[in-house]
Formats: C-alpha cells, sequence, structure tokens
C-alpha cells in the first residue's frame, strides 16, 4: 500500500480506511507493506504492532532530504522532513521498525555529499532498519511541471537536467551510482550495514526503462 497512491492523505483523517484495512489484515495474519510520506500512518501504531505480532509487516517512509528550503520548493503538500523523521523514530521505538526510501534525491538540488551524509546520519539516528536512495525520475506530466518549475526558480540547472534525463525518465546510471556509492559510504560511517553486507539494499534504478525509449524530452 503506498506504491502508487500514498495511503495516508489528507482524506484519510477523514474516512480512516486504514484503520479497517489494518484490522482486517491483522485479523488474517496477512503479510503487508506500508509506503508514506504521511505522518498520520502514527495514529494507526498500535494497530500495526498488533499485526506485526502475526505476519511480516514492512512500514517505509519516504523522505529524499532534510533542506527545508527543498521541501518548501518541490513538497509543500507534505509533511516536513522533520516530521518523516519523527514518524521513523517513532515507529523504531514502537519495535515495529521502518525502513526509508530516500527519495527523490534531485540533481543539483540535494545530492552532494554533505547533503546526502547530512540526511543519512539523521536516518541512522532516528532508527532507520535500511536506506534505499532512488534518483528523481521524471516521467511524463511530472516532467512538464517540473520543468516549469526549473525554468521558474532555478534556470542555472537546466542544463543541468538537460544532459541526465535527454534520453528518457531516468537520470544515467553511471550518476545514480555515483549517488548510491555516497550513500553506500555515508551508512558506513554512521555505523548502518551496506548491501554488500546482506542487508538487502536494493539499487536505485533497478526497474529503470531502457534509455532512449521514446520517452519525451526535458526541454
Amino acid at each position: 500500500m503506498g506504491t502508487n497512491t500514498d495511503p495516508y492523505q489528507r482524506a484519510e483523517g477523514k474516512y480512516r480506511l486504514m484503520r479497517e484495512i489494518i484490522a482486517a489484515l491483522r485479523d488474517r495474519a496477512n503479510p503487508f507493506s506500508v509506503l508514506t510520506k504521511g505522518t498520520l500512518i502514527l495514529r494507526d501504531l498500535d494497530l500495526l504492532r498488533q499485526a506485526a505480532e502475526v505476519a511480516p509487516v514492512s512500514v517505509a517512509v519516504s523522505l529524499g532530504s532534510l533542506q527545508e528550503q527543498v521541501w518548501r520548493a518541490v513538497e509543500p503538500g507534505a509533511p516536513s522532513p522533520l516530521r518523516r523523521l519523527d514518524v521513523v523514530r517513532r515507529l523504531a521505538d514502537a519495535g515495529v521498525g521502518c525502513s526509508v526510501m530516500m527519495a527523490p534525491i534531485l540533481p543539483g538540488l540535494s545530492d552532494t555529499p554533505e547533503q546526502l551524509d547530512e540526511t543519512v546520519a539523521a536516518l541512522v539516528g532516528a532508527g532507520a532498519t535500511s536506506i534505499t536512495p532512488l534518483v528523481l525520475h521524471l516521467r511524463p506530466g511530472a516532467r512538464e511541471w517540473y520543468h516549469a518549475w526549473l525554468s521558474r526558480e532555478r534556470p542555472e540547472l537546466l542544463p543541468l537536467y538537460e544532459r541526465l534525463y535527454r534520453n528518457g525518465a531516468y537520470a544515467p546510471k553511471s550518476y545514480q551510482d555515483g549517488v548510491v556509492e555516497r550513500v553506500r559510504a555515508a551508512q558506513r560511517r554512521h555505523g548502518m550495514r551496506t548491501p554488500r553486507e546482506g542487508t538487502g539494499f536494493r539499487i536505485a534504478g533497478e526497474e529503470r526503462v531502457p534509455e532512449g525509449s521514446g520517452q519525451l524530452a526535458l526541454l
């Protein structure tokens, strides 16, 4: 739940669908996973804990950067990075555990070694069970919106994005590999095991479509 549409959007506060869903899965000892950017998941912490006692339960939070200015610019409708970090911490404290989709990592905005290290350090400190870095991908719809935002707010980055996304929705493998390696190095510095040490880390871009597959050009 959450890989296409976040189940903890604002409407969930009114309709409370997830409590009944989690309760039904718990009652049948049915394994499930939840991915969210929302803090509302903490409302259901009691049910998540109960479900985890009878079946495998995986909870993940999406958090790409701690940079407040980046969050305000590109994710103004989502909870702040610090609030999402608190979700990771509270799930860990409750014994449910929480992995993190470190996404989206934005070229030129949140991808420097210093920025990546800051984010990884905070996630490790909050008790994240694993970290999977994913670089921004730009499919039709998101591509046009993001291009308009860059043109208006950060026009100096347009040449970088034209180079990285000229062949499709995904940045080149060489760029993605560089980001992943910087995140892995930060994990090691802060005491979290890396994929080579058996954490089951999923490489960013594993499901990448082939370059040159007919995606729209960014510019």
